[in-house]
């Protein structure tokens, strides 16, 4: 059986790693892996296969960044002839990212099984590229294979059948778990100057919260009190970069010496970096899901969550953007000495595994 499986960004390699891992245990199955190139910053990409030991991509279709409509065009246009090369049985997706939906269109339109990992989850928020591209990407998949009871909720909610739903749990938990040993080893915190639990670790990347200045200010308005408080380490996203140097908001970030802006860095790093943190800030999802299973506060600068079981755990606070509600919930987190923090059901680093079990199951392997 061939699987062709797409990644395009960053956290794309991060929930591949452990399923391309798990392949190794399937001896009936012949995984080809597709980099799309829509990742734009090439030697983090490199460092990331690299450090998360993922085995050099047997096509690279180097698409690169450009606007929604026209890098899944790129995408779709470039993946076709490799899937009439190769003419995969099946496909594999993950995440919500363009290469997910336009590689899955692609797929199903010449006859492929597609296959999504991390399936079903919903913000509920249609301005969100990334929630069109779940919705999107779901309708069409043959495999749906959730990370959370919500995604099972909401994709039997949508008529999808039971019989297509699989909970496995998160197969970016399954490459935390088994590279946390490793990130330890990291040197990020002494070449920092930073102690453990004496620092806040923020990222910001969403359109939504760094394409407007009037709402990035308001981000930068709760910042502004936490970093006289304690020391930020901002590894920042070359979007946030390129809109700061468009506006007057790179000058006051400036003015706060206690907000510490880097280069983004490797995965091992970063864990690191989470690992440590007093409390992590962010509008990630994935973050999101590492600080749950690290046992780190987090605070969400959304308006909503795809995520739910992050909150139900008791890690996450969804506490949008207004610096108020920001400062509030940061506070509660800085009188907390520890938080009782769940771990979801099936996040016990074992995602992957049974993902390739059923699909060697449901296609006879």
């Amino acid at each position: 059986m061939k699987i062709l499986n797409v990644v395009g960004a960053r956290p794309n390699f991060v929930k591949i790693a452990s399923i391309m891992s798990a392949y190794r245990n399937a001896p009936g199955i012949r995984p080809l892996l597709v980099h799309t190139g829509q990742h734009y910053d090439e030697a983090l990409s490199d460092l990331f296969f690299k450090q998360l030991d993922i085995p050099k991509p047997d096509i690279n279709l180097g698409v690169g960044s450009s606007s929604q409509a026209v890098q899944t065009a790129d995408i779709m246009k470039a993946f076709e002839p490799v899937m009439l090369q190769h003419k995969p049985d099946a496909v594999l997706v993950v995440g919500d990212v363009n290469s997910t939906i336009a590689c899955g269109q692609v797929a199903v339109k010449l006859g492929a099984k597609l296959i999504h990992v991390e399936a079903g989850l919903r913000s509920f928020d249609r301005t969100m590229p990334e929630e069109i591209n779940r919705v999107l990407t779901d309708a069409i998949s043959d495999f749906l294979f959730c990370t959370e009871q919500s995604g099972v909720d909401h994709l039997l909610h949508e008529g999808i059948q039971r019989g297509r739903i699989f909970l496995v749990g998160n197969v970016m938990i399954d490459t935390m778990l088994r590279h946390r040993a490793k990130a330890e080893t990291s040197r990020i915190l002494e070449m920092q100057g930073l102690k453990p639990r004496e620092y806040a670790v923020l990222t910001l990347h969403r359109p939504a919260n760094v394409d407007d200045p009037a709402i990035f200010g308001r981000i930068l308005d709760a910042l502004e009190h936490i970093q006289k408080d304690m020391r930020i380490i901002f590894p920042m996203h070359p979007r946030t970069r390129a809109n700061l140097a468009h506006s007057d908001l790179g000058k006051r970030i400036e003015t706060m010496p206690g907000l510490r802006i880097m280069e983004p860095v490797g995965y091992l790093d970063f864990l690191k970096l989470m690992t440590h943190a007093r409390v992590v800030l962010t509008d990630s999802g994935g973050v999101q899901e590492e600080t749950t299973i690290l046992q780190v506060p987090c605070l969400t600068l959304r308006d909503n969550t795809e995520r739910p079981a992050t909150v139900d755990s008791g890690a996450n606070q969804v506490v949008g953007r207004d610096p108020v509600k920001i400062l509030t919930a940061y506070r509660r987190v800085m009188d907390q000495q520890r938080l009782t923090i769940r771990t979801p059901p099936f996040w016990d680093g074992r995602a992957a595994e049974r993902i390739v079990r059923i699909l060697c199951e449901r296609f006879n392997v």
